[in-house]
C-alpha cells in the first residue's frame, strides 16, 4: 500500500475537509468525543465522512498502559463507536489516566517495568475481546522521566509491542520532545524502536515552558507548526523503514 497523508478531525476544520475529500487521503477522529449521548449528532456526521473516505480512531482516555485493569465502561463505549463508524483502524496511547480510583485527566507515562508491560498487554487482550481488534498504540511525551523505571523509553515500547502483538503508532514530536528533554539523541531514539511495527504516523509542534527554576521542557502541545526537526526525523524514518 502506499503512504497517505491524513488529517484530524475537528468541528471548526469540518467545512474544509467536507469540500476537500478528493485531496485527502483518510482522517483520524478523536473516539471519545463520540462517547457520550449528547454526541449522537456528530456520531452520525462521521458515520457519513466513514463511507466518504476512510476514516481512523484515535483514543485519549482508555488509559492502557497500566497494571490496573482497563476500564469496562470506557471500552464498551469505544465498542460502540467502531461499530457504528467502522473505521479501518482504531488506536490509543502507551499511558495512564487513572489508578485506584483517582483519575489525573492526563496521559501520564507509567513506570517503564515489567509489570506495565504485562499490564498493558492484559488491558490490550481485554479490549480486543469487546471491540474486536486490537488498537495500535501511540508513544507519548512526558515533562517527567517516569520514576521506578527498569527499562529506557525505545526498549520499553518495545517490549511492550512484542508483549502486546500490535502495532505502533508513531508520534515523531512525541519522540523529538522526550528526546531533548531527557538528553537523548533523536535519530538514535528512533533507530532503537521497532520501526517494522509502525503503521501510522503522527506530526504536531509543541512549545517550551520554564519552571520557576527556570529549567526548560519542550510541551507537546499540538497547538505550534511541526517543525523542521520533525520532519527531518520523518526523512529518516521513510529511509529506515
Amino acid at each position: 500500500m502506499r503512504d497517505r497523508v491524513g488529517i484530524g478531525w475537528r468541528p471548526d476544520l469540518a467545512v474544509g475537509i467536507w469540500s476537500n475529500l478528493d485531496r485527502i487521503d483518510l482522517v483520524e477522529v478523536v473516539a471519545d468525543d463520540l462517547f457520550a449521548p449528547a454526541a449522537a449528532p456528530e456520531l452520525r456526521a462521521i458515520e457519513t465522512l466513514a463511507a466518504q473516505v476512510p476514516v481512523v480512531l484515535h483514543g485519549v482516555s482508555l488509559g492502557l498502559a497500566s497494571a490496573a485493569p482497563v476500564q469496562a465502561s470506557r471500552v464498551e463505549a469505544m465498542a460502540r463507536v467502531v461499530g457504528a463508524i467502522r473505521p479501518e483502524l482504531w488506536s490509543e496511547h502507551l499511558a495512564f489516566v487513572r489508578a485506584d480510583g483517582v483519575e489525573i485527566g492526563h496521559l501520564a507515562a507509567p513506570p517503564r517495568t515489567d509489570a506495565s508491560i504485562e499490564g498493558t498487554a492484559r488491558n490490550v487482550e481485554r479490549v480486543a475481546a469487546i471491540v474486536g481488534s486490537k488498537p495500535v498504540l501511540e508513544n507519548v511525551a512526558t515533562l517527567l522521566d517516569p520514576p521506578g523505571s527498569r527499562y529506557d523509553e525505545p526498549a520499553w515500547v518495545t517490549q511492550v509491542m512484542r508483549a502486546a502483538g500490535t502495532s505502533l503508532l508513531l508520534d515523531l514530536n512525541n519522540l523529538y520532545a522526550n528526546a531533548v528533554n531527557f538528553g537523548h539523541d533523536p535519530v538514535d531514539f528512533l533507530a532503537r524502536l521497532p520501526l517494522e511495527s509502525v503503521s501510522l504516523v503522527h506530526l504536531a509542534g509543541g512549545s517550551w515552558v520554564a519552571s520557576k527554576s527556570g529549567e526548560r521542557r519542550l510541551l507537546d502541545d499540538h497547538l505550534h507548526a511541526v517543525p523542521d526537526v520533525v520532519y527531518a526525523l520523518l526523512t529518516e524514518l521513510g529511509r529506515r523503514a
